[in-house]
């Protein structure tokens, strides 16, 4: 892999011009762009969960003009078939022969709208796309264009004639988060935008072009990652997996996509190192969705983030300096605790921090926000 020419300040001035941009169309709060341009910059997918008419399709389309992306939209209905996804094979009469016909994923950003109304055959495929960036017709293999970033996007309140996404399929999402209603401010704004403008829906220039954007994400790869953070993510991910309201944790999968998504974080914020700060930022959104959870923790009310949050809260955070050796003793370097104790249930020896409260119990973090709420004012986005 050739080496990037691109130096991290520059990156971030270039991701900062990219979120200018997109705020000239729609009102976000800036911690969800920070997490779905995390997953841009790390080859990685994102899903938008959350009620309608927040401005989850909005996102994803400013995201690709801004950057100068393709951009396609697959509207998912029950009778979607896969060919409708990924295409097909045709007979041309005029020159005789078969050929191969381009389905709307061939596009550097889709938009798989409500992917959860359609059959879990047509789910399945995009699986081959969002993993191997490719799909396969009639026994030829077709790669598709890079960038390649699907966003995917699911309402959570209406269930009725929907196929919910198997483990499998949102274990391939880099990222899982929700828009939320925006403040006062945010749709004060989003009524300025529109009256300003003359087209129902907003739309930007690119600010730069496709060739920048692959040129971050071969930044990313460049990116340090000190062995104490990457062990810090491991112990999270362990956390969760021993979590007596999981029936599955967080995956060796989710793992690296963590990883990755924290070495993009890193570049957004004009650094070629990753810091716990970049771990912890993105720990919920990251990892959450991975979390298989037993029927005591749905009948409890308990959410794969609470998992998380306990873990956060229960993992010691490392001393890391960008230009020690690895060999370097660190003060804070020690045993957790992690591999001895279950933090959220009592099946092994150890007892958590007294800091940490297990969700669940009293005093726990509470899985009840509504849907389309977030727990801080702004943290949405709207089509201005």
């Amino acid at each position: 892999m050739d080496e990037s020419t691109v130096t991290p300040e520059a990156a971030e001035a270039t991701v900062r011009d990219v979120v200018g941009r997109i705020e000239e169309a729609a009102v976000v709060d800036h911690a969800v762009l920070h997490d779905v341009l995390s997953a841009v910059l790390a080859r990685g997918h994102v899903l938008l969960e959350d009620v309608p008419g927040t401005g989850k399709s909005v996102i994803a389309r400013t995201i690709a003009e801004s950057m100068g992306l393709e951009f396609t939209r697959i509207q998912f209905t029950p009778d979607l078939l896969p060919s409708d996804v990924t295409g097909s094979t045709v007979y041309d009469e005029q020159a005789g022969e078969f050929r191969f016909s381009e389905g709307p994923v061939f596009a550097n950003v889709v938009l798989a709208d409500e992917i959860n109304r359609a059959p879990p055959k047509t789910q399945a495929a995009l699986l081959e796309a969002m993993e191997e960036r490719q799909v396969s017709i009639d026994g030829s293999t077709y790669d598709l264009p890079e960038p390649f970033v699907v966003i995917a996007t699911q309402n959570p309140i209406e269930q009725e004639g929907t196929f919910r996404l198997p483990e499998a399929q949102r274990d391939r999402f880099s990222v899982k988060t929700s828009l939320g209603y925006p403040d006062l401010e945010g749709e004060m704004g989003l009524l300025e935008r529109r009256a300003n403008r003359r087209s129902l829906s907003p739309s930007v220039d690119p600010i730069v072009e496709p060739e920048t954007v692959r040129e971050l994400q071969e930044l990313t790869e460049e990116v340090t990652v000190d062995e104490k953070i990457r062990r810090y993510i491991i112990e999270l991910a362990r956390t969760t997996r021993r979590s007596g309201h999981a029936a599955t944790g967080v995956s060796p999968r989710g793992v690296q996509r963590v990883f990755e998504a924290a070495r993009a974080a890193a570049i957004i914020d004009g650094r070629d190192y990753v810091t716990p700060d970049d771990v912890k930022r993105l720990a919920e959104s990251t990892m959450a969705h991975r979390i298989v959870l037993t029927t005591e923790a749905n009948v409890e009310g308990v959410a794969g983030s609470d998992i998380v949050r306990f873990a956060l809260q229960s993992v010691d955070v490392p001393a890391v300096s960008p230009h020690a050796s690895d060999d370097e003793p660190d003060a804070d370097e020690s045993d957790s605790g992690a591999d001895d104790a279950d933090p959220t249930d009592g099946r092994s020896g150890g007892a958590a921090p007294a800091a940490a409260t297990a969700p669940g119990e009293a005093g726990g973090p509470n899985a009840d926000t509504a849907p389309g709420e977030s727990g801080s004012d702004g943290a949405g986005a709207s089509d201005g």
